[in-house]
């Protein structure tokens, strides 16, 4: 991390624990985003090894439910986005079939599907989503292991973030309402860092989150620019939670606060609200002595 580029936010106070993810069927989660317009729901998946499926949670953890994704398979799973569509009144999931250990597949897949309307006060057990339409992805130079999906509010643009470099590069593509055909990866951007596993864009688009296992920081997208010159700009280092095998972050739906989660089994749901003094996020009661959970 270059150090000279960086400065630290004073605007996120410590993570604290919101909850436990108690189910059994999330054992290694590793994409995390947050419902727009399903407020208090959060969408994750396992990593490699599941069947294409999402879990609907709430944000102290809790199981909502399980839609099973049609037409989309799941060779591994490393993040999930939400962005705009073909409809425009209609929001979007975007999960990232993006991880290539041995960065030998020559085209990568994006699955995006309309998110379904879900209450955060009815559980629903299971049900399926879909079809989900399967955007296929290629890389300008060669293969590569990505575990970070950004997707740009604004335009739908996809960005996928390589893993595997001491600085990681950043990708973009746009992507038509109706993509026929294998579309082609722009390099746009590197990171200062390395190892990237997770990101997240801000719901109004403004701001950018990355995080590796051990740090993450956050981007300020310049006014009317292109989300990638984000990362043109000084980087805002921002706290973490020393998680096992931390994979995940998002915003919260307000695009204020965000939350962190690692792979095992009954892990903690981290949240990292605003410091006070500034306008609350979604748990913005979560700052409570001791790291206790919010009631």
């Amino acid at each position: 991390m270059s150090c000279a580029t960086l400065a630290w936010s004073d605007e996120f106070a410590p993570g604290v624990e919101a909850g436990i993810v108690r189910t059994p069927l999330i054992q290694e989660a590793s994409g995390l985003v947050a419902s727009r317009k399903n407020p208090g729901v959060l969408w994750v998946h396992n990593d490699s090894g599941d069947t294409a499926r999402v879990f609907a949670i709430d944000t102290r953890g809790n199981l909502l439910g399980v839609c099973s994704v049609t037409g989309a398979k799941a060779r591994d799973w490393e993040d999930i986005a939400i962005g705009p569509g073909p409809d425009p009144n209609q929001a979007y999931l975007y999960i990232g079939n993006i991880g290539d250990n041995e960065s030998k597949y020559p085209s990568v897949w994006v699955y995006r599907v309309a998110e379904p309307d879900v209450d955060v006060a009815r559980p629903f057990g299971q049900i399926p989503i879909g079809p989900a339409e399967a955007i296929e992805l290629t890389y300008p130079d060669s293969p590569r292991d990505a575990e970070t999906l950004l997707v740009d509010p604004f335009n739908g643009d996809i960005y996928i973030i390589a893993k595997r470099s001491l600085f990681c590069r950043v990708y973009r593509a746009t992507i038509p309402d109706a993509p026929a055909g294998p579309i082609a990866l722009e390099h746009v951007a590197t990171l200062p860092w390395g190892f990237a596993v997770a990101g997240d864009v801000s719901p109004d688009g403004g701001r950018v989150i990355v995080r590796s296992p051990f740090n993450a920081s956050l981007w300020i997208r310049p006014d009317g620019e292109p989300l990638w010159k984000a990362f043109g700009t000084k980087q805002i280092g921002i706290p973490l939670r020393m998680e096992l095998q931390g994979e995940a972050i998002c915003f919260d739906h307000q695009g204020q606060g965000y939350f962190t989660i690692g792979e095992g089994a009954n892990v903690p749901l981290y949240y990292f609200a605003l410091t006070s003094g500034a306008d609350g996020g979604e748990l913005s009661d979560a700052a409570v002595p001791n790291g206790d959970r919010p009631q």
